[in-house]
């Protein structure tokens, strides 16, 4: 049962329509002369989910997922009901934050949503670079957003942050990376490094350290191939590594960075994602980049990937 009676807005996200009765200041609208197919479009609303999470969920797990349906809930928030890509459903707790339920909407829905379009989300950002996107993925922390952010500031558009959507569904010899949104989120850290102030910025929700930054100029609007895959990790060096992933290590290392990898099982798409992976993992080359963990590196990382692409070239 839908709870809202608001006019629904269109937004887009992730090559998607989103029509929605939440308001997302982060997105861009839809223009309503622009057209676009009932496949394309994903309705995110308020609606009570109660009943069919209790129903749904088990002892000792905060998500439900079976092909077609994700399922979960953040105590304090709300419960989250993702169908088909095509639905997100959300039943807000009392006092929830709006700021934490876009997070999460955008954040674990819309990933949830990606893998159930048949979409590989990865963790990381990506990059345009001469007409390919090239990805940087890791752990959370290891400073993915940071480094997109030295390549915008290096003349270099963002495609996505913190998600990075990958289509398989083209045909093409490498899969095309789906620009997110015109957003980057920073620690006040990485603020400090490139000389920007935080005084119009909005922080992200419960982490009053790490602001979301919109993006006026510097935004790839248009999907691309991707054409190779950094590995971003932190390290006890002194300087900057660049080596080689060998082919073997490759796929659990896509595996690792894959976004809410561990819904993967549940959702039935473990064969897919091996095939899925496994033809990428032949057509790509892919990097690891560990950094000090002590400084402001990422100018010079830029600078030794853009070395490593001039001149070493990758696989077509």
């Amino acid at each position: 049962m839908t709870t809202s009676t608001l006019e629904k807005q269109a937004y887009k996200a992730f090559g998607c329509v989103m029509l929605s009765d939440i308001d997302f200041p982060e997105l861009p609208r839809w223009e309503s002369r622009e057209a676009y197919s009932e496949a394309q479009s994903i309705r995110v609303e308020r609606a009570d989910l109660t009943e069919v999470w209790s129903a749904l969920s088990q002892t000792g797990r905060s998500s439900y997922a079976a092909p077609g349906r994700v399922m979960f809930r953040v105590p304090g928030t709300a419960i989250f009901d993702i169908q088909n890509g095509r639905h997100i459903a959300i039943c807000p707790e009392e006092g929830a934050d709006q700021d934490e339920l876009r997070l999460f909407i955008l954040g674990s829905c819309m990933g949830a949503a990606l893998m159930q379009r048949g979409l590989l989300p990865l963790h990381g950002s990506a990059i345009a670079i001469d007409g390919q996107a090239y990805g940087v993925v890791g752990d959370s922390g290891a400073g993915k957003s940071t480094l997109a952010a030295a390549f915008l500031q290096a003349g270099f558009p963002l495609v996505s942050d913190d998600v990075i959507a990958l289509d398989f569904s083209g045909g093409y010899a490498r899969p095309l990376v789906i620009p997110s949104y015109p957003q980057q989120k920073l620690w006040q850290q990485s603020l400090d490094g490139f000389g920007i102030s935080n005084e119009s910025l909005r922080p992200i929700f419960k982490r009053e350290t790490k602001f979301a930054v919109p993006l006026k100029a510097g935004y790839h609007a248009q999907p691309l191939p991707l054409a190779g895959i950094f590995e971003l990790v932190k390290s006890d060096r002194n300087e900057p590594s660049l080596v080689p992933v060998s082919k073997l290590d490759r796929l659990s290392l896509m595996r690792r960075h894959t976004y809410r990898q561990f819904w993967l099982d549940r959702l039935g798409m473990t064969d897919w994602h091996f095939r899925m992976t496994a033809g990428l993992a032949s057509r790509i080359d892919v990097y690891k980049l560990e950094r000090p963990t002590v400084g402001f590196t990422a100018p010079e990382l830029v600078k030794r990937m853009l070395h490593i692409l001039s001149t070493e070239g990758w696989s077509p």
